[in-house]
């Protein structure tokens, strides 16, 4: 594996976190395969804000934005099918599946004007899921994710993560969790994300893994019907903004230089500026 390749591939490994979501009201929906998905939704007004988080995480690492973009319009949070209190039990795992989930909660709530917001893998997630709801999604707004669309994985850079994390799977991701946080992060917010992630059912981490990193993410790109952007950090991994356009010639990116691969837990009011603020962006204001 060469150097420019492992900083992305990491990207993925370290989005693991499964911490108890820490807002209630959580409401249910059947997605294509029966699979029960759960949501939170508040707030009133389109577009809504639909918050999709990462791999082995849920919808708890939204709970600072849907308290502080729920006094403003309508915001949903998900919990992806094997993450948080949504069903576990589907045959295959891959971003198709998600995508379709997010779909589920999107037409179950009747939203004709949406922005998704994906966290990490929940960025490739959007894009599948815009390009299934053309008609109800508006824009993409990618969290630490999206780096460089061109790189692709083989099954020997795949198989030597994937062996760790069935080898030893609390130990593997509490390495990958601490990787993801710079030097001098908030010990606390480390050791909580870190104690946190060895929560995930590993059947479903791994296979997500495998699906996900085989996944064509410059073709997704390219068939993203909607505006795309990104509030990516310098932590993971460069975000490669000329390869990028070569897909999606409007794709545009917000750099954060302090926090980590978690910028919504790690520096939250300087998230929700750059959000907020490419949000308006994307409604032309």
């Amino acid at each position: 594996m060469t150097a420019r390749l492992l900083p992305p591939l990491l990207l993925l490994a370290l989005a693991s976190c499964a911490a108890t979501p820490a807002f209630g009201g959580v409401a249910r929906v059947e997605s294509f395969d029966g699979l029960e998905i759960a949501y939170e939704a508040r707030g009133t007004g389109e577009p809504a804000l639909v918050f999709i988080h990462g791999w082995c995480c849920n919808r708890g690492h939204w709970a600072e934005q849907m308290a502080v973009f729920g006094a403003e319009r309508r915001v949903v949070a998900i919990d992806l099918a094997g993450h948080g209190e949504s069903g576990n039990e589907r045959e295959e795992w891959g971003i198709s599946g998600l995508a379709r989930d997010v779909e589920a909660v999107v037409e179950h709530l009747g939203i004709e004007r949406a922005i998704l917001v994906g966290h990490s893998m929940g960025g490739p997630v959007s894009l599948a899921a815009a390009a299934r709801v053309p008609d109800r999604v508006i824009g993409v707004i990618g969290v630490d994710t999206l780096q460089s669309v061109e790189v692709e994985y083989t099954e020997e850079q795949i198989a030597p993560i994937a062996a760790a994390l069935e080898a030893d799977f609390p130990g593997a991701w509490a390495r990958f969790v601490r990787g993801a946080f710079p030097e001098g992060a908030d010990e606390e917010l480390v050791e909580r994300v870190a104690s946190e992630a060895a929560e995930v059912d590993p059947r479903v981490a791994i296979g997500l893994l495998r699906s996900t990193l085989a996944h064509d993410f410059a073709g997704a790109l390219a068939a993203c019907p909607v505006p795309v952007r990104c509030v990516n950090t310098l932590h993971v991994a460069p975000t490669e903004l000329e390869a990028n356009r070569r897909y999606a010639p409007t794709f545009d990116v917000v750099l954060m230089e302090g926090p980590g691969h978690f910028p919504m837990l790690e520096a939250p009011e300087e998230f929700d500026a750059h959000l907020r603020r490419l949000i308006g962006e994307l409604l032309g204001r």
